[in-house]
């Protein structure tokens, strides 16, 4: 590598890293609004509030997944399930989907998956966060996160949002894949693999 196409590659780098910072910021800016304490159905189709889901945290990180029949959220929920600690070190962490307690654990339980999850069924939780949109006349589920913040006197505040897809920074083996000769050509996420 040249002396010349190092010192590009740091100034891009550089600028990178002041986009991202400055995406971050107005990420944080896009929300702000209160909360109110909606309802999920965790196992055995136990009601869970909102608030239950912060654990002994002031943050939580929760992912809305499209569900079981997805496999673009099944991958991102892969990739969490392998930081869960760490996540879990700093920040209340939870999956949410849209389908029944019974079908999330047996999901979940099949992919190994650590983290807590919470129903939305019959909520309109998803819809309201911006998660759930009207698509040729049925309710679609779209992917992504919010992060809220409890206060003492118990105020819920969502101060974070950003979507998932292909490519975005939330998913590290689309960056690796990009690296590759032909970019990650015609490739989708599989439920499973044929080792070979």
């Amino acid at each position: 590598m040249t002396e010349k196409l190092k010192e590009q590659l740091a100034q891009i780098e550089s600028e990178i890293t002041a986009k991202m910072n400055e995406r971050r910021e107005l990420l944080k800016s896009s929300v702000g609004e209160t909360v109110e304490n909606y309802t999920f159905k965790t196992n055995e189709n136990a009601e869970a509030a909102l608030s239950d889901l912060f654990g002994d945290k002031g943050e939580l990180i929760l992912i809305h997944n499209m569900g079981k029949g997805c496999t673009y959220c099944t991958l991102w929920a892969d990739g969490f399930n392998g930081v869960i600690d760490h996540l879990a070190d700093r920040a209340a962490f939870v999956v949410v989907s849209p389908n029944s307690p019974e079908v999330q654990q047996e999901f979940s339980t099949s992919r190994g998956w650590k983290f807590s999850m919470a129903s939305t069924e019959g909520s309109t939780f998803s819809r309201d966060m911006g998660y759930e949109v009207d698509y040729e006349g049925e309710a679609y589920q779209l992917p992504g996160y919010s992060v809220f913040k409890k206060d003492a006197d118990g105020t819920i505040t969502r101060v974070a949002r950003d979507f998932f897809g292909p490519g975005d920074v939330y998913s590290s083996l689309w960056h690796l894949f990009y690296m590759l000769p032909n970019g990650p050509g015609d490739w989708q996420p599989k439920f499973s693999y044929e080792q070979g």
